[in-house]
């Protein structure tokens, strides 16, 4: 039997496993995206269904206190993902090169990490919430309800992490599939515990991230005992569970800068919150319903660019150069046809879907400006996503994170203290994003044209 035949015999002992190394890339990465998009939706409709609740059945000031909060919950997020984007790199490496007993070292270490750092972010969360939040300048009309959501917020830390690690386990064999429905389930439990607590029960706020958190755990637990069913190269026991350092060590090297560089971007967000927060109620609801729009579009943006990191990953392990490059570039042109697809539709339909958040048309107008600003030129994106991803596949992961420090905190900070500082208004505020995108895209494209000659081929 020839090397290629045995290579796809031993790939296919999980038959849920996608061969990325062989064939088409165009399909593949296609249905790995998809899927991996919509479950990204799928978690921005667990904040959506928060501010349609509230905004609903509690009032505007509630959805003025989730959105303080959503770029601080991003930090923590981006900080699950990153170091999760390190696991999902080297099990997809290990994969690659055929090397199980790596990849089920790397799985039953990814799992304890996830459990360890999310209890110490609940834990430093509850110390530092009150501090943050008055260095946020929340407003005192509703920093009780701010401070409130983002306590019993943070006592889901450790299973958002476990469920974003165990996401980028089956992801790492190709399977985006699993992830999917796990969220989906939780989500259909997320909306009707919504609808129990705050119409029923009148919970309030406290109702609708309490049903979040109950949702976070269901989600956690289906991908936990899928990993402990799973064959082949993901089989979790967990009597096996513990660290190796050699493993661990690894994953912190791919995953901490890649965690640093959405951080930056969460921070930066953090930044620009404070400064819609001294523009009135009005700017910060139409804010925050905004974003459940914009996230959206970005979930895919993103999934394609999480798709280049694992296809180079994969194929990188293989030692397939030619391949790794092939898969990045057809990775972002996919990219751009999805996201002018949805930017056309965000924008055409935008006042329609600001209406579901909020019947306030001034809401609605500022809101649609914020998509006007954000959504329209998204697409800019597109390659700083496609080669920071393809960068993480090759386990380059520090560089991209330092010059999204540059290109995206730098720019967002000094423009909030400066332009706009002298000019403080929506737009002013607004027209960051775009301007801070072009700059990291800049960056990030010199980046990968020096470092893509100077790869070294791939060591277990």
């Amino acid at each position: 039997m020839s090397k290629n035949k045995n290579e796809r015999r031993i790939f296919l002992t999980s038959k849920k496993s996608m061969d990325m190394l062989h064939g088409s890339l165009w399909d593949k990465i296609i249905f790995f995206s998809v899927p991996l998009a919509l479950t990204g939706v799928l978690q921005q409709l667990f904040n959506a269904a928060d501010i349609m609740v509230l905004g609903q059945f509690v009032g505007k000031n509630a959805i003025a206190a989730v959105g303080n909060n959503i770029s601080l919950i991003g930090i923590l997020i981006n900080l699950f993902l990153g170091f999760s984007l390190g696991a999902n790199v080297v099990i997809a490496q290990a994969i690659g090169a055929r090397h199980q007993r790596n990849a089920k070292i790397a799985v039953h270490t990814s799992i304890v990490f996830a459990f360890l750092i999310g209890l110490a972010i609940t834990i430093l969360g509850e110390i530092f919430a009150e501090p943050v939040l008055e260095l946020m300048g929340v407003p005192p009309e509703i920093e009780d309800m701010a401070e409130n959501y983002l306590r019993v917020y943070l006592l889901g830390m450790p299973l958002m992490s476990l469920y974003n690690f165990a996401a980028a386990i089956f992801r790492s064999r190709g399977d985006t599939k699993m992830p999917l429905i796990a969220l989906a389930v939780a989500s259909v439990l997320n909306l009707i515990m919504n609808m129990i607590f705050v119409v029923n029960y009148r919970w309030g706020l406290t109702g609708v991230v309490f049903a979040t958190v109950l949702a976070n755990g269901v989600s956690a637990s289906i991908l936990v005992i899928a990993l402990n069913r799973s064959l082949g190269f993901i089989h979790l026991r967990i009597k096996s569970l513990g660290i190796d350092g050699s493993i661990l060590k690894e994953i912190v090297r791919i995953g901490l800068p890649a965690a640093i560089q959405g951080m930056v971007f969460s921070f930066a967000n953090l930044v620009i919150q404070g400064a819609i927060n001294s523009l009135g109620a009005d700017v910060m609801a139409a804010s925050a319903a905004a974003f459940t729009i914009e996230i959206n579009v970005y979930c895919f943006l993103g999934a394609f660019g999480q798709a280049a990191t694992t296809f180079v990953g994969q194929n990188y392990g293989a030692g397939k150069m030619l391949r790794c490059k092939r898969a990045t570039w057809v990775a972002i042109g996919l990219n751009a046809i999805v996201t002018t697809v949805l930017t056309a539709i965000v924008l055409l339909f935008g006042k329609d879907i600001l209406h579901m958040f909020q019947n306030d048309p001034t809401v609605i107008e500022l809101g649609y400006i914020r998509l006007l600003y954000i959504v329209g030129p998204e697409i800019i994106c597109i390659i700083m996503e496609g080669l920071s991803g393809a960068l993480r596949g090759y386990g380059i992961s520090l560089p991209p994170a330092m010059l999204a420090l540059v290109g995206v905190c730098g720019v967002r900070i000094t423009w909030v203290y400066t332009l706009f500082k002298e000019n403080p208004t929506y737009d002013v505020l607004m027209a960051t994003y775009p301007v801070s995108w072009l700059v990291t895209t800049v960056f990030i494209a010199i980046a990968y044209k020096y470092y893509i000659g100077r790869v070294k081929p791939w060591k277990a």
